[in-house]
């Protein structure tokens, strides 16, 4: 029973250590992509030209609103452009991601593989 108690009190200070880790490394992710919608699509669009609303929202299984929300922080942060333009009298949203929410998204991957890379280590 000694020995349990032991490992157990080893144990605390390295869980610390990588709880408080992993809390400093959570806080430098781009908190902005991070989220589920938003990182979905930067990646959709980054895998693509460019992409309809409509394709967005088929693709993520989003409803209009929360697709909207999203795709609006994602524009006004100058990550993602919108054009919207009318075939006949249906409205089109095209999105297109630039140049800046390209590196945006360079740099939460290898912040990722950064973070996985540790996890693996450890």
């Amino acid at each position: 029973m000694g020995r349990a108690r032991a490992a157990v009190r080893k144990a605390r200070p390295l869980r610390a250590r990588v709880h408080r880790w992993v809390e400093s490394e959570s806080r430098a992710l781009d908190r902005l992509i991070h989220d589920r919608v938003r990182l979905g699509i930067v990646s959709a669009l980054a895998a693509s030209e460019a992409l309809t609303f409509t394709e967005l929202r088929d693709l993520l299984g989003a409803s209009d609103g929360n697709l909207s929300v999203h795709a609006r922080k994602l524009e006004a942060a100058g990550y993602v452009k919108c054009t919207k333009t009318f075939a006949g009298r249906v409205p089109r949203s095209e999105y297109r991601l630039t140049g800046a929410g390209r590196r945006a998204l360079g740099r939460y991957l290898d912040h990722m593989e950064a973070l996985l890379g540790a996890a693996r280590r450890r």
